[in-house]
């Protein structure tokens, strides 16, 4: 009978988005794992496993004297985080709440608050392993300095927006094609453990090489992020520019053809075929 009718404000629709967000994002950060410090435990062990890995590899090789003059382990971590998180933001993404999920039933629920939810959960798991690792070699083994905090800081989180862009992209194609979608996700991480430019010096490569990495936006971000990291690298084949660009194409590529998804895709998708 008698019902008190509410105006919503930008104010109040900002705050009710910022909410949805916030409880997604910690449902993300929770899926799969007891709790949100059972994933972060994971994630730091994952990135620990890879920098014991590859400083035992370069050891072994004899590759150490290949690396920048200075902190060898801040040339590893410089590589490993800046890989790790694009590709886990890319993953993210990608394995996110489509349209046609059972959570999109929920009517506060959409595609958009799904998408920063995965970007953040992500982006929030990689950061606080990032810390905890930094902290912990900065404690245990030796003193880490960081020439240009700030730049280093930027280049982690263009590493990270490139990702999200990148996945965009395919979680758009996702519902046409999710086996192409999945093969394309396995084999654009596996090129990249190498195509990243993580395990040697953009300035040392013969500019015949430089053509086939420079496609590669995690390449620039790479290699930018060393030059803030140290003093005495300046990268000269690479630029910050390139990977922001790439990314503000993708994403709103991404954007645009998700919209075109969400308002083709049902449930019934394959239902005749």
């Amino acid at each position: 009978m008698f019902r008190i009718e509410r105006r919503d404000t930008a104010a109040t629709r900002a705050f009710a988005l910022a909410d949805r967000v916030f409880h997604a994002t910690v449902r993300n950060i929770r899926k799969g794992h007891a709790s949100g410090m059972a994933a972060l435990m994971m994630n730091v062990l994952q990135t620990v496993i890879f920098i014991a890995a590859f400083y035992l590899m370069f050891s072994i090789l004899g590759l150490r004297g290949n690396a920048i003059r200075g902190d060898f382990i801040l040339y590893l971590m410089t590589g490993i985080f800046l890989f790790i998180t694009h590709i886990k933001a890319l993953g993210a993404i990608v394995g996110s709440e489509g349209p046609a999920s059972p959570m999109m039933k929920h009517a506060p629920m959409n595609t958009a608050v799904a998408i920063l939810a995965a970007a953040l959960s992500s982006l929030y798991i990689q950061t606080l392993s990032m810390f905890l690792v930094l902290f912990s070699v900065h404690v245990v083994w030796h003193p880490i300095e960081i020439y240009d905090v700030g730049g280093t800081a930027l280049m982690f989180l263009l590493a990270w927006f490139v990702g999200i862009a990148i996945g965009v992209v395919l979680l758009a194609v996702k519902p046409w094609a999710p086996n192409f979608v999945q093969i394309v996700n396995s084999i654009y991480g596996r090129i990249n453990m190498i195509a990243s430019g993580k395990m040697f010096v953009a300035n040392t490569l013969p500019s015949s090489m430089i053509a086939f990495f420079d496609w590669n936006p995690l390449f620039h971000t790479i290699d930018q992020s060393r030059g803030y990291a140290f003093i005495n690298y300046n990268p000269h084949y690479t630029s910050w520019e390139y990977p922001l660009l790439i990314g503000i194409v993708f994403l709103m590529v991404g954007l645009m053809a998700e919209f075109y998804t969400r308002r083709h895709t049902s449930l019934s998708w394959f239902a005749g075929r």
